[in-house]
């Protein structure tokens, strides 16, 4: 069997076959995921574009994987010019797992303002207001804050986004 060179397999193709074939060669080790996580913040362009598909889904299999990467995670996501890749898959894994306290200002602080920029991609706002929903729980003072946020995009939106306000005014209901 040939040997399995992490990057030459991110730089393959990228499709969700290839995707998986990643995910399922870092399995439940720690180590390729720190490899491919190294991967994903320090390489070129298109490997850190290519790599944040598979992290996202590691993470979301393995949440424990995360725990030493917390602050790259944060520190990525707040560079400016950052490839939607990026912001779309490290939103899709937070919106899956929980946020650490220390993390949670920052990460509430990013989503705010991905959810209000008129540029940002539909998939980014998307997991931002799906993030702020959990956040909402733990922080309700900063319920008023999102639904303003909601209604400022009405119209604009896609059907996305809408379906995205809707859970979490109908949460923020139950929050109540």
């Amino acid at each position: 069997m040939a040997q399995f060179i992490l990057r030459d397999e991110i730089l393959k193709e990228h499709s969700k076959a290839q995707c998986t074939l990643i995910v399922n060669w870092v399995g439940a080790s720690q180590q390729r995921f720190d490899e491919l996580f190294h991967l994903f913040l320090k390489d070129e362009y298109r490997v850190v574009q290519r790599a944040a598909w598979p992290v996202s889904y590691c993470v979301i299999a393995h949440p424990e994987f995360i725990k030493k990467h917390w602050n790259g995670l944060v520190k990525n996501l707040q560079q400016p010019n950052l490839h939607n890749a990026v912001k779309r898959n490290s939103l899709r894994l937070l919106a899956d797992i929980p946020i650490p306290e220390k993390y949670q200002g920052p990460i509430m602080d990013l989503c705010f303002k991905y959810v209000e920029s008129p540029t940002e991609a539909i998939a980014v706002k998307a997991f931002a207001l799906t993030i702020l929903t959990g956040l909402a729980k733990q922080y309700p003072e900063i319920i008023a804050e999102i639904k303003l946020l909601i209604a400022a995009q009405q119209g604009r939106e896609t059907a996305a986004f809408k379906v995205r306000a809707r859970k979490f005014l109908e949460a923020a209901e139950k929050m109540k």
